[in-house]
């Protein structure tokens, strides 16, 4: 069942061109501090990881555009995979994080 129109956080069902994104957003809490978006991809392929693009779309519904969120690669120890298609966004609670400069990836 998806939330309400309007709501931040909750199940979300998106279009995103042809591909419906799903969603699922969730605020924190003082026992786990990160805001958090979950989603998937489905298009006439079928389920699959949303692409970069759908990921940044996903990213500007949540956030704003000037703030910084991570996608993580956890040791193999700590690997959770509840679905096979899910790619996760995460933002810290009141700290900001720490970047590396942009030119460590290239010029502007």
């Amino acid at each position: 069942m998806a939330s309400p129109e309007g709501a931040k956080f909750g199940a979300f069902y998106v279009k995103h061109g042809k591909t419906d994104l799903i969603i699922i957003a969730s605020e924190g809490s003082d026992e786990i501090p990160w805001e958090h978006v979950s989603l998937r991809a489905r298009d006439y392929r079928g389920e699959r990881c949303p692409s970069w693009g759908e990921m940044c779309f996903a990213k500007d519904l949540f956030w704003d555009a000037e703030e910084c969120v991570v996608q993580f690669h956890p040791p193999k120890s700590e690997y959770v995979n509840c679905h096979p298609f899910v790619l996760h966004l995460w933002k810290q609670i009141g700290r900001t994080l720490e970047m590396p400069p942009s030119i460590a990836v290239g010029p502007k």
